[in-house]
C-alpha cells in the first residue's frame, strides 16, 4: 500500500473532523436553519477552524507534526463531546466561566454517566483510525510544501471571516446578542463560538474598571420609564408585616407535578393542600441560566437577572449589592441560609456574606452518613430534622433560606424507607424515578411543617416556597410524552418551565393570584406583603405579583420571552393558547425591551454598578431626574 503523505494525512484529518462536528450539530445539537444562508452557514463554519487550528501543527519541527496534529484532534473532538454532554441536560453550551465552576455542575459524577449514549464511542473511532494511520500508514519524510501550508492557512482565515460576517449579514445584531448561545453556534460554529466566548469573558473581567457613575443612571431611568424600580403596594401590602420569612427551594420543582397521579397515587399530597390554603400563582417560570438553584437564589435577593453565563456567585461574589437580608436587616430582621452540601459549593460562603446574610448553615454544620444523605448532601428528612433545632434558636425575626437537595438529577433514591410512591420494574426510567423523588421532597416538606408548628414558629412566620428551575429537560421529552399521553410541542416545553410559587400566611385564607411573573419579582412580591420598603434607592427588575398594575412579560435569560398572549421563543412568535406559530411583528415590540432588561441587568452586575449609588451614607441621584 502506497504511503500517504503529511498533505493527505492533514486533508483527511479535516475531512473527518469536519463531518463529525457537523453531524453533531444536526444530531446532538438538533440545529435547524430557517434560511439558504443558515444553511450554508451550518455546512461551512466548522471547515475554517478545523483547517486553521489542525494546521498550527506545521509550524513545529518535522518530528511533532503528526503527534502535534494528533493532539489538537483529540482536543477538538474533547470540546465537541463536552459541550454534546452538557447539551443533553442544560439544552446549552459550554460557556468559559462553567470551566471554572466544573465541580457545580456534577462533574464526572453519577450525573454525567446518566448522560452518556450508546453512540457516543462513535466519536472516538476516528481518532483511533488516525492514530493507526499515523504509525502505519504515513510517510514522514514527505513533509507538506510551505507552498501548501501557506496556501491552507489562507483558505482557512478567508473561511472564518466568511462564517463572521455571514453571520453579522444574517444578524447585524449577531455579536451583542452573548445570551442566544444557539444563535451563535449556528451562525459562527462551535469553534468559533468558543474563541468569541473568551474574548468576551475577558473584556468582562476588567468592565468594573471602565464602569462610571453615569452608567447606574441609564439603568434608573430606564426602570423609572417602565414603572418597576418602585414598590407596589397592593391590596395585601403589609399582611404578614413582622412575621418571620421562611424561604424553602423547591430543587428540580416543575409545576406539572402538582394536582398530578402518577399510577394512580398523587405525586405531591401535601403541597396539593398547602395551595388550597396559600397564595398561588399558577403562571410563574423560572428564569435561571447556567447558574441553576444559585441563580434562583441571586433573583430572588437582589432582583437581577442571572449572568448568560456561569454564576453571578462565582463571577461576581465581592460586588456591592443591597440584597434582601440587607434590606430586611434595616427592620432588625437576623437572615440565615440552611443549605447541607458544602460552602465552597457555587461559592456560597463568599458570597452569603456578600450578600449579608448573618449565619450559614452548612454540611459542617449537619451529621452527614452515607445512610442519611444523597447527591449533593443530606435527604430532606434529615435536613429539615436537624435544621430545626438551629431555626429556633434565631433571633427573631429572622429570615431562613432553605434549599433542599434530594430531588436533584439523576433523581436517586433507592432506600425502600424513602420511597412513598409505588413503582414496579416497568417505572425505572429517569421520569419516574424523578417523580420519586418529588414525592419524598413533598413528605419532607410536610415533616417541616409539623416541626414548625411542634416548636411554636409556624402562626408567626410566613412561608414561601417556589421551584427553582426545571428537572426534567428537553432532552428526556419522550419519556415525559408516554406520562404525559400527548406529544410535547415548542409551547408544551414553554408551559413545563413553571414552577410552583407558593406564598403560605398562617391564618390567611388561599388565594390564586393569576398573575404572570418569574423568579426576578419573587423579592418585590415578599416585600410587597411583609410591608416593606427598601430604604435605600436600588435597582431591581421585579414586580409585586400581588400588584394590580399587572406585568405582561416574563424574560428568560436567552432572549426569549412570554406575555399574556404570546411567546417569543427559538427566534419564533406563538400564540398560547392555540400554540400555533404567528406572525413574527406580534412579538417584535417587545424584543427591544427585553434586550434592554438583560443588557442593563448585565452592566449592573459587570460593572458593579450599585457601589455608585451610595457613598459614606449619601444616596448619588441622577443629576438630569427631576425628583
Amino acid at each position: 500500500m502506497k504511503k500517504w503523505n503529511e498533505f493527505t494525512f492533514y486533508i483527511i484529518a479535516i475531512t473527518l473532523l469536519t463531518i463529525k462536528t457537523i453531524l453533531v450539530y444536526f444530531f446532538e445539537f438538533d440545529l435547524r436553519a430557517k434560511s439558504f444562508t443558515e444553511i450554508i452557514l451550518l455546512l461551512v463554519n466548522p471547515i475554517g477552524s478545523v483547517v486553521f487550528l489542525l494546521g498550527i501543527s506545521f509550524f513545529f519541527s518535522k518530528k511533532i507534526r503528526i503527534v502535534f496534529m494528533l493532539i489538537m484532534y483529540i482536543v477538538m473532538t474533547g470540546v465537541l463531546i463536552g459541550n454534546i454532554l452538557y447539551y443533553r441536560f442544560y439544552i446549552d453550551y459550554v460557556t468559559v466561566p462553567v470551566l471554572f465552576q466544573f465541580q457545580n455542575v456534577g462533574g464526572l459524577s453519577q450525573s454525567t454517566v446518566e448522560l452518556l449514549s450508546w453512540t457516543d464511542p462513535l466519536l472516538i473511532i476516528d481518532i483511533v483510525l488516525l492514530i493507526i494511520a499515523a504509525i502505519k500508514w504515513v510517510d514522514k519524510s514527505k513533509l507538506i510544501s510551505k507552498k501548501q501550508h501557506r496556501t491552507s492557512l489562507a483558505i482557512s482565515i478567508m473561511l472564518i471571516l466568511a462564517v463572521l460576517v455571514g453571520g453579522e449579514l444574517e444578524d447585524a445584531n449577531l455579536y451583542k446578542k452573548t445570551y442566544d448561545r444557539e444563535l451563535l453556534v449556528k451562525t459562527i460554529g462551535t469553534f468559533n463560538y468558543h474563541v468569541f466566548d473568551i474574548l468576551y469573558n475577558s473584556k468582562m473581567l476588567v468592565q468594573p474598571a471602565f464602569a462610571e457613575s453615569n452608567d447606574i443612571h441609564k439603568a434608573e431611568d430606564y426602570l423609572n420609564k417602565e414603572n418597576n424600580i418602585k414598590l407596589s403596594k397592593s391590596q395585601y401590602h403589609g399582611q404578614a408585616y413582622g412575621k418571620n420569612l421562611i424561604l424553602i427551594s423547591l430543587e428540580s420543582t416543575q409545576q406539572f407535578v402538582l394536582n398530578r397521579k402518577i399510577n394512580g397515587q398523587e405525586i405531591t399530597p401535601f403541597l396539593n393542600k398547602l395551595i388550597k390554603d396559600s397564595y398561588y400563582f399558577p403562571n410563574f417560570y423560572h428564569q435561571t441560566a447556567q447558574g441553576k438553584t444559585s441563580d434562583a437564589e441571586f433573583m430572588i435577593d437582589n432582583g437581577l437577572y442571572p449572568l448568560s453565563g456561569g454564576s453571578a456567585f462565582v463571577r461576581r461574589p465581592h460586588n456591592d449589592y443591597y440584597a434582601l437580608p440587607e434590606i430586611l436587616k434595616e427592620q432588625n430582621y437576623y437572615s440565615a441560609v440552611f443549605h447541607s452540601n458544602d460552602e465552597t459549593f457555587w461559592n456560597r460562603g463568599n458570597m452569603y456574606k456578600t450578600l449579608g446574610y448573618d449565619r450559614f448553615f452548612a454540611k459542617k454544620d449537619y451529621e452527614v452518613t452515607e445512610e442519611n444523605s444523597v447527591n449533593y448532601g443530606l435527604k430532606d428528612i434529615p435536613f429539615f430534622e436537624q435544621s430545626i433545632p438551629y431555626l429556633k434558636n434565631l433571633p427573631q425575626p429572622f429570615y431562613a433560606k432553605f434549599l433542599t437537595l434530594t430531588n436533584h438529577f439523576p433523581f436517586l433514591l433507592q432506600n425502600e424507607d424513602d420511597q412513598f410512591l409505588n413503582m414496579d420494574e416497568n417505572n425505572a426510567d429517569l421520569v419516574h424515578r424523578y417523580f420519586a423523588t418529588v414525592r419524598y421532597e413533598d413528605e419532607a416538606i410536610k415533616r417541616f411543617f409539623d416541626l414548625l408548628k411542634k416548636e411554636g414558629l409556624y402562626k408567626n412566620s410566613i412561608i414561601v416556597l417556589y421551584g427553582d428551575h426545571y428537572g426534567i429537560s428537553k432532552s428526556y421529552d419522550k419519556e415525559l410524552e408516554k406520562v404525559l399521553g400527548t406529544k410535547i410541542s415548542i409551547t408544551d416545553q414553554l408551559e413545563l418551565q413553571k414552577v410552583p410559587f407558593i406564598i403560605h400566611v398562617p391564618g390567611e385564607k388561599g388565594k390564586q393570584i393569576n398573575s404572570l411573573g418569574g423568579e426576578v419579582d419573587i423579592r418585590q412580591t415578599i416585600l410587597d406583603i411583609m410591608g416593606v420598603e427598601p430604604k435605600k434607592e436600588t435597582i431591581d427588575f421585579g414586580r409585586s405579583l400581588f400588584s394590580t398594575n399587572k406585568k405582561n412579560l416574563v424574560v428568560f435569560r436567552d432572549g426569549s420571552f412570554v406575555t399574556n398572549k404570546y411567546a417569543y421563543l427559538d427566534e419564533g412568535c406563538y400564540d398560547k393558547s392555540s400554540g400555533k406559530k404567528v406572525k413574527r411583528n406580534l412579538c417584535t415590540p417587545y424584543l427591544d425591551k427585553v434586550e434592554k432588561e438583560l443588557m442593563y441587568s448585565d452592566s449592573v452586575i459587570f460593572g458593579d454598578l450599585l457601589r455608585f449609588l451610595e457613598r459614606d451614607g449619601i444616596i448619588i441621584k441622577n443629576p438630569s431626574r427631576k425628583e
